[in-house]
Formats: C-alpha cells, structure tokens, sequence
C-alpha cells in the first residue's frame, strides 16, 4: 500500500495542535481497532498507519523533520510497528484512556513500590559539617519466605481459569469490546491454592530496616535526600519505591542564616569603635581573628569569606558577616562624665577654628581689631 499523508491519515490540517491530533487518533484507533474489526486485514493496516502517522506528529522533532522532508525525513515506511501488541504498549495512556484498562496487559501486572517518606531533624552542626544517621524505618519488604510469589514453599501458583492468567476479561457493550481486570483474580492472572503463612499470600511483610542515610554538609530546612530502592516492596518482580529523607535543620543561637552565609553580631564599646580593636568572633572550625578598624559605626557588616556553610556536594563556601554594635554606656562616674565632657569640649573646635580664634587674639594685640 503507498504511504499516504500522516495529516490525510489522522483528517488535520497541517497547523493543528497537539490536542487536536491526540483527538483525531483517539477517533481513528477507535474506529480500526482489532476488537470490533476480527479478522479485518485493511483495518489492521489502517490501524497500524493511524498509529506510525499519530508517534510522528506528537513529536516536534520528527513533526519538523516530516514537515521538510515528507517520509523520508523520518525514515517512514509501511509497518512502523511490529504488530497490534506494539501499537498497544506504545501508546498504553491512550488505550486506558479508551478502553479502562491497557490492551497490551497480560498476565500479572508488575508494580512498583510505593515511595515512602521520613522527616529527619538534624543539629545545625551536622547540617554546617555533614554527618552519616541511622534510620529506624519501618515498611513492606518482600516476604522472606516465599520470596514475594504469595504461595507457600514447595506449592506452586496456578494460572486463573477465569482469564487463562492474563489478568483481564472482555465485556461486550454494542459492537465494542472493553478489557477489563478479571474479577477472579484482580487482575493479576494467578491464583494460589496454598497461600504463604508469613504474608498470608501477599507477598509482602513488614519489617523494621536500619538504614544508613548521608547528609552532606551545608544542608538546609527543606532538603529533601532520596534514597534509591528504599520504599516499599514491588508487587510481582516490581521494583522497590524510593525513601525520600525531608530534613529540618534546627538554629544556633551564635549565627543567624542567610542561605550559605552566617550572620554574627559582635558588641564593642565606643572607644574600642574610636579606637580599633581586635577581637576573635565564632566559625564554624573555631574562633576567627577580627581587626576592628578605626571609627567603624554601628551596623557595619565585616566580611570573613569563605568562612560560612559549604554549598552541598561544591567546595565553595559562603561568608561569615560580622555585624558591629557599638554599645552606648548607660551608668557612668563623676569622672567618667567629666572626661567625656572635656572630650566633646575638645571635639568642638576644629583646627581651622583655633587658628581663627589665634588670628584673632593677635589682631586684637597690634591694634588691628
């Protein structure tokens, strides 16, 4: 049969839409589908060309190539699947949609196991350094016993006979025929005459499982660790779930946080903020050295980088921002208040005034004034 226009096959135009050309494949599949056409050899093949022109249309990249090339550019050509069972795994979201359940099922379903999820505390040190934490998780692992099959050692699982073990059975509605999960078996093609006395023929227990879980440093509230593989158990040789560790990272009352930088606030009196000084303020490895300029006002941030939290899994680090207040005493001495007043008195002239002040006083002296 001569290739036809994978737009003339699916009936669109050459600017339709994703949605429209999902659309009109649901309608052609529909309509050519093996169930309602037995033994129809030109509605399997108008089937099978629905469903090479529907996987080149969907998909931008093969869309453009077709677009400028034709057939040509996606190396198209009659038969491009296998059989009907490809077109059925191939697009098995559109045939659940159609029908309830995948035309492609057959026999017991393997299922993935579901993801778990564990909320993890951890100190600010651990957070700031890193640090490996056992887990005490409790969850459904594969039955030791009967190694996940649900029948009891030494007996054997059996095929249903309701739907010769292929886990489904078909309902006529007017000329359509729908698949559906055998209601014998639930769907799963089997039936265990002996069930395994552990997992009562479920083919899962629940165990508690120790588990070693890294944090890397420089975590923060709101991390969340997955753990390949452990979640739950699989159903039928599915594979396990994911473990995913949400942390919360507790404050330290020395720093105040700001993603990867540390916030400390360092207090100085007035004449150490006058005078300069050198102070040692808390790091993450131990006490850091400060030079306290000359003058410095309160509120000035003092920058040490390099000396904050890692950024997890990089060799950079942040900064450690020193914050100064200068402290304003409250409660001074007959003294004290003296030499303050001599130096706010000492302050009040500047140099350029003494020297008007001089001039003055020796104009006055020659007569001049």
């Amino acid at each position: 049969m001569m290739q036809r226009d994978y737009y003339e096959v699916l009936n669109v135009s050459r600017t339709a839409g994703e949605d429209e050309i999902k659309r009109a494949y649901r309608k052609m599949a529909l309509k050519y589908h093996p169930d309602h056409n037995p033994g129809d050899a030109e509605a399997e093949q108008r089937f099978k060309e629905a469903a090479e022109a529907y996987d080149v249309l969907r998909d931008p990249d093969k869309r453009a190539r077709y677009d400028r090339f034709g057939h040509a550019g996606v190396q198209g050509g009659g038969g491009g699947f296998g059989s009907t069972e490809d077109i059925f795994a191939h697009f098995s979201d559109i045939f659940g949609d159609l029908f309830g359940f995948s035309s492609a099922s057959r026999g017991p379903r393997a299922m993935a196991g579901a993801d778990l999820r564990y909320n993890l505390t951890v100190s600010f040190e651990q957070a700031a350094k890193g640090d490996e934490i056992t887990l005490s998780l409790p969850k459904h692992v594969t039955c030791p016993d009967c190694k996940g099959s649900g029948a009891a050692p030494g007996s054997k699982v059996e095929s249903c006979r309701q739907c010769n073990g292929t886990g489904q059975v078909r309902r006529s509605q007017g000329f359509f025929q729908i698949a559906m999960p055998c209601p014998v078996c639930q769907g799963t093609g089997q039936m265990i005459a002996k069930p395994c006395a552990k997992c009562r023929g479920e083919g899962i227990v629940t165990d508690t499982r120790e588990l070693v879980v890294r944090v890397p440093a420089g975590v923060d509230t709101g991390t969340r660790l997955r753990v390949r593989g452990e979640g739950e158990a699989g159903v039928h040789g599915g594979p396990p779930g994911d473990l995913y560790v949400a942390l919360t990272v507790e404050q330290d009352k020395r720093w105040q946080r700001q993603g990867q930088d540390l916030i400390y606030s360092q207090e100085v009196s007035f004449v150490q903020a006058a005078l300069g000084h050198k102070v040692e303020v808390p790091g993450i490895d131990g006490n850091l050295p400060l030079e306290i300029p000359k003058g410095v006002q309160s509120g000035t941030l003092l920058r040490l980088s390099g000396e904050g939290l890692p950024y997890p899994g990089r060799k950079q680090r942040g900064d450690l921002l020193v914050e100064i207040k200068v402290l304003t005493p409250t409660r001074l001495s007959a003294r004290q208040e003296e030499l303050l007043r001599e130096f706010e008195k000492a302050g009040e002239q500047t140099p350029l005034e003494k020297v008007k002040k001089a001039a003055k006083k020796i104009g006055k002296a020659m007569g001049l004034d």
